[in-house]
């Protein structure tokens, strides 16, 4: 069985709140959806940052869709501390020279970890450099996302980096649906991949294969309409 991140993540807040603190969060975000609800919960106790670096993001259009998102977001959101935006800039040669060898491992496999400490290792090296007092992200909300294996990641940045990582599964405790609330709520733009190249490929031959089932359904194509 795995950790119980959501507890740790329990007594840290309470310390926090007991020591009457509000410490500088750095928060990884891999896009406005995810932020949603860990931005509502996390703005409680921490001035937050919101780092996007996401050199995964593919294409360069997707890219900038999402950075605008999560910028407008941020201005609409009501938050008891401050909520800042950094962006990091795009280069997507940093993604694929981090998993060359593993374009071909399927989703959750060692690309997705690879690209998890990218992503958290920039965020850690910044988190340092701005003396951020946290850094953590917002990827566990996702259910797509393996918490443990990123939270795994996080202690060894953290020692690594000499700044604490905030511990999290933003998904429990239904996180996940009220990200989809807000995202409803704010009319906000809810990709359909997680945004590499990689799975922008694998949902497209999703999407093929179910127009050609459904055409065999239909009898409009398919090998028993052949001739």
């Amino acid at each position: 069985m795995g950790e119980n991140y959501q507890l740790q993540l329990d007594h840290i807040l309470e310390q926090i709140q007991q020591e009457g603190r509000v410490p500088r969060l750095l928060l990884h975000s891999c896009c406005g959806p995810c932020s949603t609800y860990v931005l509502e919960y996390l703005s409680d106790y921490f001035d937050i940052t919101v780092y996007y670096y996401n050199p995964n993001i593919y294409p360069k259009e997707e890219y900038d869709f999402r950075e605008a998102e999560q910028e407008g977001l941020i201005r609409r959101l009501p938050s008891k501390y401050p909520i800042h935006f950094q962006k990091a800039a795009y280069d997507p040669e940093d993604y694929y020279q981090k998993v060359r060898g593993h374009e071909g491992d399927p989703e959750r496999g060692d690309r997705c970890s690879l690209c998890y400490r990218l992503r958290l290792e920039e965020a850690a090296r910044w988190a340092r450099k701005g003396s951020y007092d946290y850094f953590t992200t917002t990827l566990s909300l996702s259910p797509h996302k393996d918490a443990q294996r990123l939270n795994e990641i996080g202690r060894v940045l953290e020692e690594e980096y000499g700044v604490a990582y905030l511990y999290s599964d933003f998904k429990k405790r239904n996180g996940f649906k009220r990200s989809k609330e807000l995202t409803d709520e704010y009319g906000m733009y809810r990709q359909d991949y997680c945004g590499c190249l990689f799975s922008y490929q694998a949902r497209q031959a999703h999407e093929a294969e179910k127009i050609w089932q459904d055409k065999e359904r239909k009898g409009e194509g398919g090998p028993a309409t052949q001739a």
